[in-house]
């Protein structure tokens, strides 16, 4: 209480009621902060912007947690918005090629600066690095916690993940110097002691985040080991019928491609959709007949579990199988993959823009609930 008069005494009125507002949540008898993060042990600057932090991962990325965000803004900028650091700027301390294709306008931008542009711009682009190291986990297991993929990814470049025995290279490992390894070892040290001092009833990181278990290795016994039937009928009209939707139509490969999938995974498809008007969307694949979403768990949710992880046993079969079944692209996990696109380092394409049609933040928009894939015929 002597803490509080004091702040009373030194701050404005307005002050005074932010401060009470942000403390609220802690006081007894009142309902706990849902970010789970201590808001008096946050540093001052950081409090006005919790809410904020907190929609934004519960939200459009339930899987990072807000502490976590914070944690990681204190290690990079102590919460300078117009901290620059050689190339990098801004709270999260991104280059402007990482701001531009995060969605922000090239530099000079004033988002940059402003805290809450900056979060509302940066954050979904950490959810979407996270979401790309936990796929590519989820087939390359290392001991790595995704959460300190998603740091790594941030710091040094998702190829020292990739490149790297556990995940967090050593001197010499992924172009990695003994500085270099250093420094990405010190970053993971500062992030984990402040998520312990800013949510002291989190559980441990390793136990909260590691990369969910890799799917069985195939066997002879399954469907998913065997090349995919080759597609040899060239392009066609939208002249099949759509299996799963009355009076809808799909290209030759388009009901080719779907037959194969729902023999090799009919068991973990929870539903499916091709043919589709789009009206939001005219110029999409699905009213063509040329695209089918194919979803391992309810719809407008974020896959998890066992449902993310047959997700990309789905995506990746489609990859593996692009040449035969004629796949034009894959869109899964806020990822975009076809056959020539270079990815980003993480393993699985690039990031999904939406196009300026989709919103990339919502479970369906940002394809986190179901695998598209297009056919090229």
């Amino acid at each position: 209480m002597r803490a509080l008069l004091t702040v009373r005494v030194l701050v404005t009125v307005l002050a005074v009621v932010t401060a009470l507002l942000v403390a609220a949540p802690t006081a007894a008898g009142a309902a706990p902060d849902p970010s789970g993060v201590d808001p008096a042990a946050v540093p001052d600057a950081a409090r006005p912007h919790l809410a904020l932090v907190t929609e934004l991962t519960a939200d459009g990325c339930p899987e990072l947690p807000p502490a976590w965000v914070v944690a990681q803004i204190q290690a990079e900028s102590g919460w300078d918005p117009r901290l620059r650091t050689g190339a990098a700027a801004g709270l999260l301390q991104v280059s402007e090629r990482t701001w531009v294709a995060a969605g922000g306008a090239p530099w000079p931008d004033p988002a940059l600066t402003d805290p809450a542009a900056h979060l509302r711009v940066v954050v979904p682009w950490l959810c979407s690095t996270l979401r790309a190291a936990a796929g590519y986990l989820a087939t390359t297991p290392k001991a790595v916690p995704v959460l300190d993929a998603m740091l790594v990814c941030h710091l040094a470049g998702c190829r020292r993940v990739t490149g790297s025995a556990s995940g967090v290279p050593g001197p010499g490992e992924a172009g990695c110097t003994q500085a270099c390894a250093a420094a990405v070892r010190r970053y993971l040290d500062a992030v984990h002691d402040l998520v312990g001092s800013y949510a002291p009833d989190a559980p441990p990181a390793d136990d909260r985040n590691r990369a969910p278990a890799p799917a069985p290795a195939a066997t002879p016994a399954d469907p998913a080991a065997a090349p995919a039937p080759a597609w040899t009928g060239g392009p066609t009209a939208c002249d099949r019928p759509d299996p799963v939707r009355s009076g809808g139509c799909l290209t030759g490969a388009t009901a080719h491609g779907l037959a194969a999938a729902q023999q090799v995974f009919d068991p973990v498809l929870d539903s499916v959709g091709c043919w589709d008007e789009h009206a939001q969307n005219p110029r999409s694949d699905h009213p063509k007949g040329r695209a089918c979403d194919l979803f391992t768990g309810p719809a407008g949710r974020f896959a998890d579990g066992a449902d993310l992880d047959e997700g990309w046993r789905v995506a990746r079969w489609f990859a593996a199988n692009a040449d035969a079944l004629s796949v034009r692209y894959l869109i899964w996990q806020g990822r975009y993959w076809d056959p020539s696109v270079r990815d980003d380092g993480t393993g699985w394409g690039r990031r999904y823009t939406g196009g300026g049609v989709y919103d990339t933040s919502d479970p369906t928009g940002g394809h986190y609930d179901h695998v598209h894939v297009s056919f090229a015929e």
